[in-house]
């Protein structure tokens, strides 16, 4: 049985650190392991080129090999090869703190998983249980997730803006904290489970950082406090309110948990902060998403960007989760059918998943909350965090720049590609249809038509945009007023989405 508190002693931390650092367990040290073949199928979950890989590695790198095959193959490895491999922490202290254990009389296995991750800041060390696909039967109910699709999607939407104060909710194995530690002074975590806990405190310790990790529910453990930015990846799945895996069930219905989390966060917002959370919530047939969210948001004062990348229906959903936790056909079956007949019992016809970013205005700030929901679900269209900053920056620019400034101002067409769409017709081809679109902006699509096509082209920054509609209007024969009426709307969406911006 594998104990309560893993990596509780700080010496086996540090020695195990020691030893994989001394290995160059990194992402570069493996990838060169690997070949990036092997490297490349291993992150896609094709995990035998990898294996290949490291039984014909030099032998100057059969320790990295060894590790390779216990922490990310899942491999049962000879002792003698795991010993010399931890030279300085050593095989029985790592059995004794629940990061290997004895498979037969002479092989060790992984019970912990500790993988090399990397940004653009540094490299990392990353602790968490062993998921399903690397271990036999169903994880435990406190199975401490990993590195997964969605928190890597949440780091990278982070704004990055250095703070004083963060606050990671949720932490789980600490992926979230580690990010912040490049641009945090102070890192507050909070979990509900005691062994994820445990193991944000190994993830930090093995990478030098100091959290102050802290046992609770939403925001009961800072009662009081505020911070500069909170982040969050909570275990957001809609559902009956049964608790069956702590990672992903919150023990709340339906999606409680997002609504309640959403409704505290302005007490714990700093003047000018910011909260960006994965979420997840439930569509209704003939009901818009948005009602639902913003709902969520009325009352809270908070600007807000909410982007579903996602609507599943019920039976994708369920499989998506299900397959997760290991458990065996009949259960898996069983758990299934239960879900599903919730969802029709409640009604519940899809479930949204996305990012939503928050901010509390700073001290002056006047108006009413600007809060903009909108699906997004294009590839290479997601948010991140230079977008998430340049989304809320563009906004408080529509909101503080007046019709009368904004035609004083000289403005910019950022690198866009101008689309075009045509059918063919008895006169040869016939465009139906223009627009242009900023890549790798989320959303950053707007229609054009031939003035408005022409005005962007005209934004160079070198004239006020009153007079570039001045000149068009004399062109086009229209009155220049009529014309700024028209074109101004259409400015202030192309701002909006990073189409054009002032000249600087």
């Amino acid at each position: 049985m594998r104990p309560i508190q893993p990596l509780h002693d700080d010496a086996v931390v540090d020695g195990l650190g020691a030893d994989l650092r001394s290995l160059r367990y990194t992402t570069d040290g493996v990838g060169d392991l690997l070949g990036e073949p092997a490297n490349d199928a291993l992150g896609r979950g094709i995990w035998w080129p990898a294996l290949h890989a490291t039984r014909h590695a030099p032998a100057d790198d059969a320790g990295l090999a060894t590790v390779a095959r216990l922490f990310l193959l899942g491999s049962d490895e000879p002792e003698t090869d795991v010993g010399q491999a931890f030279p300085t922490v050593g095989v029985d202290a790592l059995i004794a703190n629940g990061v290997l254990a004895r498979s037969t009389e002479s092989t060790v296995r992984a019970v912990l998983d500790i993988r090399p991750h990397a940004d653009d800041v540094a490299d990392y060390l990353v602790v968490s249980d062993q998921d399903a696909a690397m271990r036999s039967g169903p994880v435990a109910h406190d199975h401490v997730l990993g590195i997964g699709g969605a928190s890597v999607s949440l780091a990278r939407a982070v704004i990055r803006t250095p703070v004083r104060r963060a606050l990671d909710i949720g932490t789980g194995c600490g992926i979230q904290a580690l990010h912040l530690g490049a641009h945090c002074d102070e890192i507050v975590a909070t979990d509900t489970n005691p062994r994820a806990l445990a193991v944000a405190r190994a993830t930090a310790r093995l990478n030098g950082m100091r959290w102050d990790l802290r046992p609770g529910s939403l925001f009961e453990p800072v009662a009081g406090e505020r911070f500069d930015l909170i982040v969050s990846n909570p275990p957001f799945v809609v559902g009956s309110g049964a608790q069956d895996y702590i990672y992903r069930d919150s023990g709340m219905v339906g999606d409680a948990l997002c609504a309640e989390l959403i409704r505290q966060i302005p007490e714990h917002l700093n003047a000018g902060g910011t909260a960006q959370l994965l979420a997840n919530w439930i569509v209704r047939d003939g009901e818009d998403w948005r009602d639902r969210v913003g709902g969520w948001l009325a009352g809270t004062g908070l600007d807000a960007w909410v982007v579903q990348r996602e609507l599943a229906d019920p039976i994708s959903y369920v499989s998506l989760w299900l397959s997760d936790a290991g458990e065996s056909p009949e259960a898996v079956a069983d758990r299934g059918t239960r879900w599903l007949d919730w969802f029709s019992e409640n009604s519940i016809t899809g479930i949204g998943m996305g990012l939503i970013t928050l901010r509390r205005r700073g001290d002056g700030e006047a108006g009413e909350p600007d809060q903009v929901l909108e699906e997004i679900t294009a590839a290479g269209q997601e948010v991140t965090g230079p977008e998430a900053q340049a989304f809320l920056a563009r906004r408080h620019y529509l909101r503080t720049t007046s019709d009368t400034q904004l035609l004083g101002a000289r403005l910019c067409t950022a690198p866009v590609f101008l689309d075009e769409q045509s059918l063919p017709g008895e006169e040869g081809w016939q465009q139906v249809s223009a627009s242009v679109h900023r890549p790798g902006g989320p959303g950053a699509v707007l229609g054009v038509d031939e003035v408005s096509r022409a005005l962007f082209a005209g934004c160079r920054g070198e004239v006020p945009l009153g007079a570039l509609i001045d000149l068009l209007a004399g062109f086009h024969g229209v009155d220049p007023d009529a014309l700024a009426t028209a074109a101004l709307p259409v400015v202030r969406e192309a701002i909006g989405r990073g189409i054009l911006h002032q000249a600087t």
